[in-house]
């Protein structure tokens, strides 16, 4: 068993995937029963806005989806990391990832790169356990396994999820994102949805990965097809969000970032509708 395999990260069943969560925001989630603020984009290595969320909060955990392997240099990231770590032991999880070919000039074999990134954090002494890779296909789902916690796919389905579970093994931590539109109106939430799938319909290793997962060509380009929209954004009642939401735990899951596609002021009262249906406990 590997080092990660005996420390799986602990981050509760579900937790909240935004892009500029406040330590006010951070503060009210954790005590709505999520466990984790997954923080989105490419943050610049320094990770400066990781600290005042954890201060403002007591056992809320913190993790970065993703930091850009291309854009932060590893040494730079391993001293941010042992930075917060002394502060805030064993609770921010640094996810990491090799980002987009269509976004990066100086762009080599991903996979080799992803590797040297890794050997880098194990010289500069980022425990495996306490990081986790971005992975939709075969080859860095294996990877992730071997060299970090696991993996934290983004923009999949719960059928995704059970053939990564079958890929990484039962030790292996596994994280994927899913969007969310709190409405019952099926052509509100495609628009809204499709709005925040626009950019992915450019790169492509997700239009690759939804192919693999069964999506017709002409499904995963602009605006992408409602049976592709339905199947990676989850609306509905809240209910019926709570259980879309529930069946990647059934696939295998550890843990389910939520998206709420939302504005940033309404994100916390969405949150609260949910927190109820997926059972969890406030404080």
């Amino acid at each position: 068993m590997t080092d990660a395999a005996a420390s799986k990260p602990n981050l509760g069943r579900f937790g909240v995937f935004g892009r500029g969560v406040t330590p006010r925001q951070a503060k009210e989630i954790e005590s709505l029963g999520y466990g984790a603020v997954w923080v989105g984009g490419s943050p610049p290595a320094e990770l400066a806005w990781v600290e005042p969320i954890l201060e403002a909060t007591t056992t809320l955990q913190v993790a970065t989806g993703i930091v850009n392997i291309w854009t932060a240099p590893a040494k730079d990231v391993a001293e941010s990391f042992h930075r917060i770590d002394k502060a805030y032991p064993n609770r921010f999880l640094l996810g990491i990832g090799v980002g987009h070919r269509e976004m990066i000039t100086d762009y080599r074999k991903p996979y080799d790169a992803l590797v040297e990134y890794l050997d880098a954090l194990d010289e500069y002494g980022v425990p495996a356990h306490r990081r986790v890779a971005a992975a939709l296909g075969p080859r860095v789902l294996g990877l992730s396994a071997q060299r970090s916690a696991g993996a934290h796919p983004y923009l999949t389905t719960p059928e995704h999820t059970a053939h990564a579970r079958e890929l990484i093994g039962p030790s292996a931590f596994l994280a994927p994102e899913h969007k969310v539109v709190l409405t019952t109106d099926a052509e509100q939430a495609r628009a809204v949805g499709r709005q925040a799938l626009d950019i992915y319909f450019n790169l492509a290793n997700y239009r690759n990965n939804w192919k693999r997962s069964g999506f017709a060509d002409d499904e995963v380009v602009r605006p992408g097809s409602d049976r592709l929209v339905d199947a990676v954004v989850a609306y509905g009642t809240v209910d019926q969000i709570a259980a879309r939401l529930n069946e990647h735990l059934a696939a295998g899951a550890d843990h389910v970032p939520v998206q709420v596609l939302t504005k940033d002021e309404n994100l916390v009262s969405a949150l609260a509708e949910l927190a109820g249906p997926l059972g969890l406990n406030r404080s």
